[in-house]
């Protein structure tokens, strides 16, 4: 609502088939860029252009973890070259955010403060750290949640980003487990800055994807729009690539080899019972024939006990960073119904549109929702309502603005 570029860049890769998706998985990115004239807006579309390509490529040579790293240090060198070259774009940089959803479950590579999160039945969890100076205190243990919230210190200046410098410090999360019914989501802070965490799993949980993105969008730009807005969102269709077993317990099982230091002592027990055995030392020769059989047994045991041994438990970083449970309020309900009562009273009175009465049946219907405490439905309710009197608004001015003639 107040900036007149678009700093947001954003990149879906969908694998166009399953030899791919094995290899590759599909890549969601948001990025946020930050710079003078159009130095941001550019950051933030080399990001989402150089990384699916580096990544890609590095797939073909390296393990995908290792390759979606290296695609974002790669990105961040030529991000930085490129500032370097011209003096308008200096010091240029961006936050970027990348999930890729593979076999293995989501892998995530992360730097500055756009967000991925989860939502898995009513569980709503942020799966990055924000690299900004609030989360730094905090993490210091400097001021806590709640300070942030009802303080001035200033939430949107973030210590790393790619750009600005040749070498920077990536985050990886995960892998997580993917199970049917899950959704990712990712958004650039022009969200996570105006919408509350919980009202974005709320609204994520209670609409289809394609209505919780516009819907998210509005609501932010309805609290005032300060920054850009992206979101992104991905829902896994089936249980696919990733055990039940590995899914319940929330790691990747694989099997396990035999212990390698047990396979030497059985091999050099087996040695020397034959040798000592050549030079008539019978006694020594079963001494060490027993020795190797010992080893090779506990060996066995290991590798049985161990095969559903869960060998990425944790995988890579700290996530979750915060976990909230999405329950409908009466609070949220009533705040999104206070906006379609303003948007809609301001459509009335500035706005000839035939959807007028239309709409004004389904705000009744979810008044009545809202009136007899089914806060869930009327949350849904006016949350499509939301979208589709900002979408008549921006129509019939659009309408008016092309019916204008300069003379």
């Amino acid at each position: 609502m107040r900036r007149a570029n678009n700093q947001d860049s954003f990149a879906i890769i969908s694998a166009t088939d399953e030899e791919k998706w094995q290899r590759c998985g599909d890549l969601l990115i948001v990025a946020d860029g930050m710079g003078a004239h159009a130095a941001g807006e550019l950051a933030s579309r080399l990001s989402v252009e150089l990384i699916p390509h580096h990544y890609s490529k590095l797939n073909t040579k390296t393990e995908c973890t290792e390759a979606l790293l290296r695609a974002f240090e790669e990105t961040n060198r030529e991000i930085n070259r490129k500032g370097m070259i011209n003096p308008e774009f200096r010091s240029m940089g961006t936050t970027t955010s990348a999930i890729a959803l593979l076999p293995i479950g989501g892998v995530i590579a992360h730097v500055g403060d756009s967000r991925v999160y989860r939502l898995r039945g009513q569980t709503f969890e942020q799966l990055t750290f924000d690299h900004s100076l609030v989360w730094e205190m905090q993490q210091s243990g400097e001021v806590s949640e709640e300070m942030i919230r009802n303080s001035s210190i200033p939430k949107n200046v973030i210590t790393r980003s790619l750009g600005p410098s040749p070498q920077v410090q990536v985050d990886l999360e995960g892998p997580f487990p993917l199970q049917k019914g899950d959704r990712f989501l990712l958004c650039s802070d022009g969200l996570s800055g105006q919408v509350f965490d919980e009202e974005i799993g709320l609204l994520l949980g209670l609409l289809d994807p394609p209505t919780a993105v516009k819907a998210l969008v509005d609501l932010a730009n309805f609290r005032g729009g300060p920054d850009n807005i992206t979101v992104v969102i991905g829902e896994v269709q089936r249980d696919y690539g990733v055990s039940k077993a590995s899914v319940a317990s929330g790691g990747i099982r694989i099997p396990a080899g035999f212990p390698t230091a047990f396979g030497v002592i059985a091999a050099i027990g087996l040695l020397a019972a034959v040798f000592l055995a050549l030079v008539q030392q019978v006694p020594l020769a079963i001494l060490a024939a027993a020795a190797a059989l010992v080893a090779l047994v506990t060996g066995c045991i290991k590798m049985v006990v161990g095969k559903q041994t869960a060998v990425q438990e944790k995988g890579f970083g700290k996530a979750p960073y915060r976990k909230y449970t999405c329950k409908p309020s009466a609070v949220f309900a009533s705040q999104l119904k206070i906006a379609v009562d303003e948007l809609f009273q301001w459509l009335k009175d500035n706005i000839s549109s035939s959807k007028l009465g239309p709409l004004s049946e389904r705000i009744q219907r979810a008044n009545r929702q809202f009136t007899s405490k089914d806060y869930k439905e009327s949350t849904a309710s006016f949350a499509k309502l939301l979208v589709e009197v900002m979408q008549e608004i921006r129509e019939r001015r659009k309408e008016d603005d092309e019916g204008q003639v300069d003379y």
